[in-house]
């Protein structure tokens, strides 16, 4: 491992798995899968010391950066403890008209523009003058 990747374990909490987040997954964390992403999820072994986050602990170590909305539909429903099978031991074959998993782009060079934002490429297109604004008194 790299000295930056090293101060960026210490230092940081949105890039991977921090120092304290390994130490635990090591301790007492059973490797359930991994999704196409490369984020992997844990569960905890042994008895919980706060029954308050429900039957088992599981956690997500995401590939770079921390973001919820790289977690697939199933690996999520997991972590939220909506099915006691993980989707790595599920035989599930998405249905043909399902649209495959993808993480919100918002505030990236991937995000939608549509055509007149003022981020779009190109050239606004012109007023048409059908504009009316609203008066208290009509």
């Amino acid at each position: 491992m790299a000295l930056k990747d090293t101060l960026l374990r210490i230092f940081t909490w949105w890039n991977g798995q921090t120092v304290s987040l390994a130490i635990m997954t090591a301790r007492s964390g059973q490797f359930v899968g991994a999704d196409e992403f490369g984020n992997k999820y844990y569960k905890a072994l042994g008895p919980l010391i706060d029954r308050s986050v429900g039957p088992e602990r599981r956690w997500v170590i995401y590939n770079g950066y921390a973001d919820a909305s790289k977690v697939p539909p199933g690996w999520r429903g997991w972590l939220c403890h909506n099915g006691d099978i993980p989707p790595s031991e599920e035989d599930y074959q998405p249905r043909e008209w399902q649209k495959a998993h993808v993480a919100n782009t918002t505030g990236t060079s991937e995000a939608y523009r549509p055509r007149g934002s003022q981020l779009s490429r190109g050239a606004r297109p012109a007023a048409t003058g059908d504009y009316v604004p609203w008066s208290p008194g009509e």
